[in-house]
């Protein structure tokens, strides 16, 4: 089975709207769109140009697949010919039609279509952006991967990378690495069920029954 792996920036109060520009995502009233991109450095631009360097599909929602397919066609910087070229798959309730090129309507079950995908032949499949396909990934236990980006903002509103409804899960740390501007970037994998316990004393007469 192929690896879904999920690649989001978020801030330190688990803020991940609007990262790249004011009117990418205004939905609630939100005015802090943009809010990444005075972090960015050279570190940062490679370990993105690595992690999309291998062979990859793409999992897009609307949102991030509008602003994608409305820049990347038209594009000539690095990994242009690399994005148009790979297949796509969007998860949209109300386009009727996807024109990038490669990209493919997801009907149906979204969490049936992408359980499927993951059973069948094929380079892993990436996520980038789209916090609402996100939220139902991580419900339905859909993500083996995630590569969290954290910038050292608080914004106190806006839409969450862990919503209402994620399913309980233990995670370990592959790695970690520190941009120059202080950008946290690591990475999580899947590590089975949470190890539950306590750290409330023990009382008396119930340390003397387990002894």
């Amino acid at each position: 089975m192929r690896k879904l792996k999920v690649t989001t920036f978020v801030t330190l109060d688990g803020v991940m709207q609007a990262p790249g520009g004011p009117d990418e995502d205004r939905s609630g009233g939100f005015t802090h769109g943009g809010w990444s991109v005075g972090y960015w450095d050279d570190q940062m631009g490679k370990l993105m140009d690595e992690f999309m360097g291998r062979p990859f599909e793409l999992l897009l929602g609307r949102k991030t697949y509008e602003i994608f397919a409305a820049h990347w066609p038209r594009s000539t910087d690095p990994g242009a010919d690399v994005l148009n070229s790979a297949r796509k798959h969007v998860a949209s309730r109300t386009l009727r039609s996807v024109d990038w090129n490669n990209s493919i309507l997801i009907k149906g079950d979204v969490a049936t279509y992408v359980s499927e995908l993951k059973k069948q032949s094929g380079p892993e499949i990436q996520v980038h952006g789209s916090g609402d396909l996100l939220q139902t990934l991580l419900k339905n236990d859909l993500v083996d991967e995630l590569h969290v980006w954290t910038f050292p903002v608080v914004l106190g509103s806006g839409k969450r990378l862990f919503a209402d409804g994620a399913a309980p899960a233990g995670l370990k740390v592959d790695a970690v690495t520190t941009s120059t501007t202080g950008v946290v970037i690591a990475t999580y994998e899947r590590a089975g069920a949470i190890k539950y316990g306590s750290f409330a004393p023990v009382e008396p007469s119930a340390a003397a029954t387990l002894g």
